[in-house]
């Protein structure tokens, strides 16, 4: 493994404040489409329909009568059925992720220290970030 290379910092520890993203390494979560980064929720999708089978009517039914989702239906040539779905709306896969913890902790690397503030979104962490690029500019222009 490579030493990092470090610029010496300028102010104390308690100066800083360190903002992290992790993922346990072990643990799936399910998770919508949209979090999933779906590309049938994308950019949506087609389903393709055999209905002379029992399976294909099965599907079928489910589609245009539980499934909840819009679609238009047409016929091939071949007596297929093809569900064309739009998108922004849940596919039919269950996504799994895992799941990501957004942190802020007063410190450094040289040393940590108070209470880890964890937010639950990624826009709060994002917020919080962004807010404290603009305090370190107003404090940098006043001198």
């Amino acid at each position: 493994m490579r030493p990092l290379n470090r610029i010496k910092p300028v102010g104390e520890p308690s100066d800083y404040q360190t903002f992290s993203i992790t993922s346990p390494p072990d643990r799936r979560v399910k998770a919508a489409c949209e979090q999933a980064n779906c590309t049938a929720w994308r950019y949506g999708w087609q389903s393709v329909i055999d209905e002379s089978t029992t399976l294909g009517q099965t599907q079928a039914a489910y589609i245009r009568q539980r499934s909840g989702r819009t679609f238009r239906e047409q016929k091939t040539g071949e007596g297929l059925t093809v569900f064309s779905f739009d998108s922004g709306q849940r596919c039919f896969a269950e996504h799994r992720t895992r799941p990501e913890i957004y942190a802020v902790q007063g410190g450094d690397w040289r040393q940590l220290s108070g209470p880890v503030q964890r937010h639950t979104r990624a826009a709060d962490w994002q917020e919080h970030f962004g807010e404290h690029q603009l305090r370190l500019v107003d404090l940098r222009q006043r001198g």
